[in-house]
């Protein structure tokens, strides 16, 4: 596998360009490829920003979606060029698995590895993963695994099915409710970088077939761990799976419930009507 290491992070808007330009003509199988980059450093500022944004509290080591932000970048990068069988346009992130392998120090100089397997099919499409590690000091501290789908697209043939299915327990009483805002997308697209198109506006929704905008899902993700501050294993497993939309502005219900061996079940649900919009498990490792 080609591994190249890059000395700065790509620039995001650029790379949601350029993707719309190239997105006609994929297909083929995964690229055989790596990116990286070494001794990332933190900046201060931008974790505190993050953290208002997400509903996070200002703490000296990193939340477990925030290493997500830092190897975004090079995910990006891996999906918008040509070699990648799936247009970025369109891609709708459905899963995500994070583990923190222990805390990380904001301070800690960190080498970022991103690539991608496992394309599947899936009754809509297919879906393919995009996975990442983070190291400090030559030991790995934290992974992630992306699954994104793409409607209409076909996977290799001999494909295996896709994996999106996540059991939890009963969540029915909600334990609180956040009116999530119609900037909640710009706001977190300030902080994070993730500048697509779908989260930004109606406007822009529209021309991707969304009627508005949608949240982040990391920034969904993200606001129900902090939700859990304190309460969450120093070394664990966060899993979700992003359901139906979460359309900008909603009012949105979390339920949580903890299980036995110091891990939480979570729900976050539309208001109105039940419609599950995340479901997720946190264990401990």
């Amino acid at each position: 596998m080609a591994r190249t290491v890059l000395q700065a992070a790509p620039s995001m808007p650029a790379l949601f360009a350029r993707a719309v330009v190239t997105a006609r003509g994929r297909g083929g199988d995964l690229p055989d490829t790596r990116l990286a980059r070494t001794g990332v450093r933190v900046e201060a500022a931008d974790l505190a920003a993050y953290d208002r944004v997400c509903g996070l509290p200002l703490a000296d080591t990193l939340p477990a979606t925030y290493p997500h932000v830092l190897t975004f970048p090079l995910q990006l990068a891996l999906m918008g060029d040509r070699a990648f069988p799936l247009a970025l346009p369109g891609l709708v992130h459905v899963r995500n698995r994070i583990d923190v392998l222990r805390p990380v120090r904001a301070e800690e100089a960190l080498d970022l590895e991103v690539w991608a397997e496992r394309f599947a099919r899936h009754r809509s499409g297919a879906t393919v993963d995009l996975c990442a590690s983070v190291s400090a000091g030559g030991a790995e501290v934290w992974r992630s695994r992306s699954t994104y789908l793409s409607r209409g697209a076909q996977a290799p043939e001999g494909a295996p099915a896709s994996d999106l299915d996540l059991a939890v327990g009963d969540l029915e009483r909600p334990v609180a409710t956040w009116r999530v805002p119609d900037d909640a997308g710009r706001r977190y697209a300030r902080v994070s970088g993730d500048v697509n198109p779908i989260h930004l506006s109606g406007l822009t929704a529209k021309a991707f077939g969304f009627k508005r905008a949608i949240a982040h899902g990391m920034w969904v993700e993200a606001r129900a761990l902090a939700a859990l501050t304190g309460r969450l294993p120093h070394a664990m497993t966060a899993d979700v799976v992003f359901k139906k939309p979460l359309f900008l502005p909603s009012t949105v219900t979390l339920a949580t419930a903890p299980v036995d061996g110091g891990g939480w079940d979570l729900a976050v649900r539309n208001a109105q009507t039940g419609a599950d919009h995340l479901l997720g498990t946190v264990r401990p490792l």
